[in-house]
């Protein structure tokens, strides 16, 4: 018979960090995600949700006739590494976080099959309501040779503490 350990607490089986609401948020506070390197089953799966064929993407021989040194991942795949879901912002404000209102991608530069991506947000503006706030926040990715490759911007609906 298993025996029931009364000192555990599920609540506290976590390594997330303390809620966090609109007011608690400071410009230039930054979050680095984690990295990755685009492999073959990015491009597949990238595929199979978008739908997308076009053989720059998937057609290595396609790309070499036309100059390019691998695969070239598509801007909304290179897009979807900057998702904050991949840090520790949602689950700082898992109670005050309301919505993902918007998203910019400027495409700097080409990322490709092997590539190695380092997505990063930076909270540049606050922008006050009377019972919520905007955090907006700059995107970069740069790849592994310390190139901008992308940039652009998320804004996030927030609330104020009560």
């Amino acid at each position: 018979m298993t025996k029931i350990d009364e000192s555990f607490d599920p609540a506290k089986h976590t390594d997330v960090p303390a809620q966090r609401w609109f007011d608690d948020f400071k410009v230039g506070e930054r979050y680095v995600l984690p990295s990755r390197t685009i492999t073959d089953a990015n491009f597949a799966a990238f595929q199979v949700v978008s739908g997308d064929n076009h053989p720059i993407h998937y057609d290595i021989e396609f790309c070499k006739a036309r100059g390019y040194p691998n695969l070239l991942a598509h801007g909304l795949q290179v897009a979807s590494f900057a998702a904050a879901g991949a840090g520790r912002f949602p689950h700082e404000t898992s109670e005050s976080l309301i919505a993902f209102l918007d998203q910019s991608s400027k495409f700097l530069g080409g990322v490709y099959a092997g590539d190695t991506v380092y997505p990063a947000l930076e909270i540049v503006e606050l922008i006050p309501g009377k019972t919520t706030g905007v955090i907006v926040m700059r995107v970069s990715i740069h790849n592994q040779r310390r190139e901008l490759v992308m940039s652009g911007e998320h804004r996030y609906l927030v609330r104020k503490k009560k």
